[in-house]
C-alpha cells in the first residue's frame, strides 16, 4: 500500500464555489484508470489522504474530492451540520457536484477517461450512490458505511455503474430497513449490485480514528480489510479488465 505524502491540489468550480480536492498519481506512464474518493461528513481529512495514497500505490490515479468548498474540515458536530446542510437530501445538487468532479478527473491527461470508479465514506457513500442513481458514467461505485436513503430513487435502467455497498450491522445510521429498501430499489432499477453486511461493525468501521462505540462509531479491522479487498478486486475487474 501507499503512504501519506504530498498531493497535487485540484480546484473544481461548482455553483460559484471553489472546491479544493487532492490528487495522488501512480508511478509509470499513463493514461491510468482512476478513482474519485468522497469524504465523510467531516470533510477531506487524513483518512481520505491515506486512501488516495493507497490507491495510487495500486496503480490508480486517485482524486479525493471536496464536496463543501475551500477544503473545509471539522470534527465539531455543530460546525459539520453547517457543512452538510446545503447538500443533505438534495439529490440534484449532490449528483451535479459529483458530475463536476467526474468531469474534472476525466479531463486529466493522466487518466483513461472511460475507466473511472467512485468510492465514498459515510456522507461520501451517500454521494456516490446518488451519482449512480442519476446515471453517473462510471464503471463502479463503492459505499462504505454510507447513508442509503434517497428522495429520488433510481429509475429503471438508469444505473450504469456496478454498485457495491459495505454496511455495518450495528450502524445506528443505517437500519436493516434501509438496507432492504436499497436492495429493492436496485432490483427494480435492474442495476448490477452487491451488498455486504458486517454483523458486528458500527458506523465508520473503515476509519482507524473512530473509537466511540457507545455513539455508534468504531473502527473494525476485519470489516475494513474485507471491504478493501473486495474493492480492489472490483476495481481490477471493472477498470483493468474487459468489463
Amino acid at each position: 500500500m501507499g503512504s501519506v505524502s504530498e498531493f497535487e491540489i485540484v480546484i473544481c468550480e461548482h455553483e460559484g464555489r471553489a472546491l479544493r480536492g487532492e490528487l495522488a498519481l501512480p508511478s509509470g506512464a499513463g493514461p491510468h484508470p482512476a478513482v474519485l474518493v468522497v469524504h465523510n461528513a467531516f470533510g477531506l481529512g487524513t483518512h481520505m489522504r491515506q486512501v488516495i495514497a493507497d490507491l495510487a500505490g495500486e496503480g490508480y490515479v486517485a482524486l479525493a474530492v471536496d464536496m463543501y468548498g475551500d477544503g473545509v474540515y471539522s470534527e465539531d458536530e455543530s460546525v459539520v451540520g453547517g457543512f452538510v446542510a446545503p447538500l443533505w437530501g438534495n439529490s440534484e445538487r449532490l449528483r451535479a457536484r459529483m458530475g463536476a468532479w467526474h468531469e474534472a478527473l476525466k479531463a486529466r491527461p493522466e487518466v483513461a477517461a472511460d475507466r473511472i470508479a467512485a468510492l465514498g465514506y459515510c456522507f461520501g457513500g451517500m454521494c456516490v450512490l446518488e451519482f449512480a442513481r442519476g446515471g453517473g458514467d462510471v464503471r463502479a461505485v463503492v459505499s462504505y458505511h454510507g447513508i442509503l436513503t434517497t428522495g429520488a430513487p433510481a429509475a429503471r435502467g438508469a444505473v450504469k455503474a456496478h454498485v457495491a455497498v459495505h454496511t455495518g450491522g450495528r450502524d445506528p445510521h443505517v437500519p436493516a430497513t434501509d438496507v432492504a429498501a436499497l436492495r429493492a430499489e436496485l432490483i427494480a432499477a435492474e442495476a448490477d449490485w452487491q451488498i455486504a453486511e458486517y454483523a458486528n461493525a458500527y458506523h465508520a468501521f473503515t476509519d482507524p480514528a473512530a473509537d466511540d462505540p457507545k455513539h455508534g462509531r468504531a473502527y473494525d479491522p476485519l470489516a475494513d480489510r474485507l471491504s478493501w479487498a473486495s474493492t480492489l478486486a472490483l476495481l481490477d475487474l471493472k477498470l483493468r479488465g474487459a468489463q
